[in-house]
């Protein structure tokens, strides 16, 4: 039998089906990344139709963002029970869970659902990454699969800002939920084409993961009903000594396990710890950005959905054309010769 009949990392079942079988992965990235930012816009039509407090709207984008952490999780899910088998599992949960939202009748029901499409994400996106290793053969075409699986993150935020105007402007919020429905059918059905891959040995540290992830959603609970109750608040206080206890179990859980999810170790170097800083910083940034700017140009300055998504191009505009300056510089300049200016940039571009 040969390797690629055996599903050998880095070997595709059949050669001819590389294009398909990167379409299908792409496709599949473009459509989380687009998920992440493409309710913002949405935000104040949702708030009204139903009648959502503003205390509560934030959780429309933090149920997502915060189950989408379960990124390692899914990465390991995959590596113990097949790699093409969770991540098929992972968009059908997605598709699932944006019918769900689309047909949302209040606010719990829809965050339930942008809950589940973040589990969902979780479960694909990890081993959309590792498929790539899978299904194409070292070089070439490996390269050219990392550079377009990379590009979708910039196109889906450019095709989001767009998209999101366009549908809650002319169909309707719930659309913003409905799109993801024939897209994700269409990826499930093509998945069939990547070959499987060996699977890994190991456990799956769901103590990790259960309480790495109730670590960060007492930790923003309890900083969003702050903001609503104050500090002092007996509620506000009990959710953020949840998350320390929570989060300082996690952290001896990482350290005493055989095999733990986040293997502390990996802060032990100095360029990989100041890029997991920087992602996180540049990554709240944005997000919250796109939080309060959907809500400040309809809500304020009486932009209509359509023109708060067009006038909000610029930062996706910026985002592409920095990455492609980036990847050259990056070329001949140490990364964080790169890296220091951009976070400088970014600073100056919030204030």
């Amino acid at each position: 039998m040969s390797s690629a009949q055996t599903g050998q990392p880095g070997v595709s079942p059949d050669g001819r089906g590389l294009g398909l079988s990167l379409l299908v992965i792409a496709t599949a990235q473009l459509m989380l990344v687009l998920d992440d930012t493409i309710a913002n816009i949405a935000l104040p039509s949702i708030q009204r139709e139903l009648s959502v407090a503003a205390s509560t709207l934030p959780w429309v984008i933090n149920a997502y963002i915060l189950a989408f952490g379960l990124l390692l999780f899914g990465g390991r899910v995959g590596g113990l029970f097949g790699r093409r088998h969770v991540f098929r599992a992972g968009l059908g949960l997605f598709a699932l869970a944006s019918l769900l939202g689309g047909l949302g009748m209040n606010a719990e029901m829809l965050i339930g659902a942008r809950a589940l499409q973040g589990v969902g994400a979780a479960l694909t996106a990890p081993n959309a990454l590792a498929l790539i290793a899978t299904n194409f053969p070292v070089g070439k075409p490996h390269n050219s699969a990392m550079v377009i699986y990379g590009a979708m993150s910039a196109l889906g935020i450019t095709v989001g800002v767009l998209l999101r105007g366009v549908l809650t402007g002319t169909l309707g919020w719930r659309w913003v939920f409905f799109i993801n429905i024939p897209i994700g059918l269409a990826v499930l059905v093509g998945s069939g084409v990547l070959a499987e891959g060996e699977r890994n040995g190991g456990s799956l540290d769901a103590p990790g993961a259960l309480t790495g992830t109730g670590a960060r959603v007492t930790l923003t609970y309890g900083i969003t009903h702050a903001a609503e109750h104050g500090w002092g608040n007996t509620v506000t206080l009990g959710a953020v000594g949840a998350a320390v206890v929570l989060g300082l179990l996690f952290l001896r859980l990482q350290t005493r396990g055989t095999d733990p999810i986040l293997p502390l170790g990996l802060f032990r170097d100095r360029n990989r710890s100041g890029s997991y800083a920087t992602m996180l910083f540049v990554g709240a940034g944005l997000m919250g950005t796109f939080y309060l700017l959907a809500l400040y140009l309809q809500q304020v300055l009486g932009f209509s959905p359509l023109w708060a998504g067009i006038v909000s191009l610029p930062l996706s505009a910026g985002i592409i054309l920095g990455a492609g300056i980036s990847s050259k510089l990056v070329e001949r300049l140490a990364p964080r010769l790169v890296a220091g200016p951009g976070l400088l940039l970014g600073a100056l571009g919030m204030l």
